[in-house]
């Protein structure tokens, strides 16, 4: 054998390491499915399965990146610019092992890393979020709560969340997994009263309303709609 060819194999065995194990943590349902549009996004969003992520990032192309993960219906929705552009199924930590919520940045990022603490596994496409072992990486996704602590993704959208992320990027981890919710429908804006009644569009031949003794004090918030309802919306709770 020549020395080139052994150099090139040498080069292609950390990659073939690398497929196989990804291999081993990925099931084999885990599917990704593109979208166009909020809408289009929205509507895959909701109907999403262990395993299963949607990715549009051209709906929002440039932008600060915000990760919100809510463990009470086991979803990762990523936000640019303030526009929903990806969701994903995540497998947060199981009982005696939960996954911390709260506010992080990333602080570490590797492709290839693995774990100092668990038997050298494998954490691919890993985002660090604490020092002491919380992140997000490609990992199991069997519909259910199951890591140490980690937020597992799907392995593709894993590669794709690292590809638009860098140490700026807010994670936000709120819910609770213990009271698993079901997926929840994910639309485009769905603004609220505080009653918990959605708040109802103006008919089309009434221009405004405003009703501040509804709510006379609490911190306001601000809601565009979409394109449908082309209404802003002021809401106070």
């Amino acid at each position: 054998m020549s020395i080139s060819e052994h150099s090139r194999r040498a080069m292609r065995a950390p990659v073939l390491a690398m497929l196989l194990a990804a291999l081993a943590v990925e099931p084999a349902l885990s599917q990704g499915r593109s979208a166009s549009s909020a809408v289009d996004l929205a509507r895959a969003a909701d109907s999403l399965q262990p395993g299963e992520w949607v990715w549009a990032p051209e709906i929002a192309l440039f932008g600060p990146v915000l990760i919100y993960v809510n463990l009470s219906d086991q979803r990762a929705t990523v936000y640019r610019n303030g526009v929903r552009i990806g969701v994903s199924t995540i497998s947060s930590g199981k009982p005696g092992h939960e996954t911390p919520t709260g506010v992080f940045t990333i602080l570490q990022k590797d492709a290839r890393h693995h774990s100092t603490t668990y038997n050298n596994a494998p954490m691919f496409y890993m985002e660090r979020l604490t020092w002491d072992g919380v992140a997000l990486h490609a990992g199991g996704l069997p519909g259910f709560p199951e890591s140490h602590g980690c937020v597992h993704l799907p392995l593709q959208f894993a590669r794709l969340l690292y590809g638009a992320t860098d140490f700026s990027v807010t994670v936000v981890i709120a819910g609770d997994a213990a009271r698993h919710v079901g997926a929840v429908p994910a639309g485009v804006v769905a603004p609220f009263a505080a009653v918990g009644r959605p708040v109802e569009p103006l008919p089309l031949n009434v221009p405004w309303r405003w009703t501040p003794e509804q709510a006379a004090d609490g911190p306001t918030t601000v809601i565009v709609s979409n394109p449908s309802y082309e209404h802003l919306l002021f809401l106070r709770c």
